[in-house]
């Protein structure tokens, strides 16, 4: 007879690690949506961490209720709705939202709580300054700051887009300590150089930018090229989201 600890469990072999996605209450729940397509098109598998605070954040920048008993409901909306608040902008069916796990933000005995929970990394997108503060700390009051405290100490990617400004000194000297734990501090600080014509493209680089990060491979952005007029003569043509003359954006699906 085989010792317990051998005993193989019924999830074991699937091979699932997903990215551990992190939504705290900072303004800027554009930038989260546009991170979880974009992982969902790569292919990715999400755990997801909706915090309290951001629940509202999100009402009041779309409308939308983020509830744990309704969650792939609400987030197939969330993910469908553009940076502009236009419902049905992008494409989501509940095919693109097979590998997504919901977590609860109070569930401190999630899989993500523990380290030998197989996630790849963590991204909190955004990341206020309380849970900078938080995570910086170690203090763990919810899901979302454990997971990423159980990240850093595992040796993970941890990418923290902080948005806020101005930042104070309390709030600098903890992204410093989040800097030299491991993680990568990414503010949430869209650039022009990508030929930005619509809000969604600012979004998209902030997003993509965190991607790069993650190593996640995406066409969220045209990137630099070393030439100068680029953005003045296309936009995104370097794989970011085509546009209808009204502005609407289009990307592939996941399935695509």
């Amino acid at each position: 007879m085989e010792p317990p600890h051998n005993v193989t469990s019924q999830h074991a072999g699937t091979g699932r690690r997903p990215w551990v996605v992190g939504v705290s209450g900072a303004s800027g729940t554009p930038y989260a949506a546009s991170v979880l397509r974009g992982l969902l098109a790569a292919g990715e598998a999400v755990d997801l961490v909706v915090s309290r605070a951001s629940r509202l954040t999100l009402l009041d920048e779309t409308g939308i209720s983020f509830r744990d008993a309704h969650w792939r409901t609400d987030l197939r909306e969330w993910l469908a709705r553009g940076a502009d608040g236009k419902p049905d902008t992008f494409p989501v069916t509940d095919a693109d939202l097979a590998d997504v796990r919901h977590w609860p933000a109070g569930d401190l005995a999630a899989g993500p709580s523990s380290g030998s929970y197989p996630a790849k990394g963590m991204l909190i997108v955004p990341a206020s300054t309380a849970c900078v503060a938080g995570v910086a700390l170690g203090l763990s009051k919810d899901l979302l700051q454990r997971t990423a405290s159980v990240t850093l100490k595992e040796r993970r990617k941890l990418v923290v887009a902080v948005r806020e400004t101005p930042l104070n000194g309390q709030t600098l000297k903890h992204l410093v300590a989040l800097d030299e734990a491991g993680a990568v501090v990414l503010p949430a600080s869209p650039a022009f150089y990508a030929g930005a014509t619509h809000i969604q493209d600012l979004v998209d680089f902030v997003a993509g930018r965190a991607l790069d990060a993650a190593e996640v491979p995406h066409g969220l952005y045209r990137r630099w090229e070393g030439e100068l007029g680029g953005a003045s003569r296309g936009g995104a043509d370097g794989g970011g989201a085509t546009r209808d003359e009204g502005g609407e954006a289009s990307r592939p699906s996941r399935n695509q």
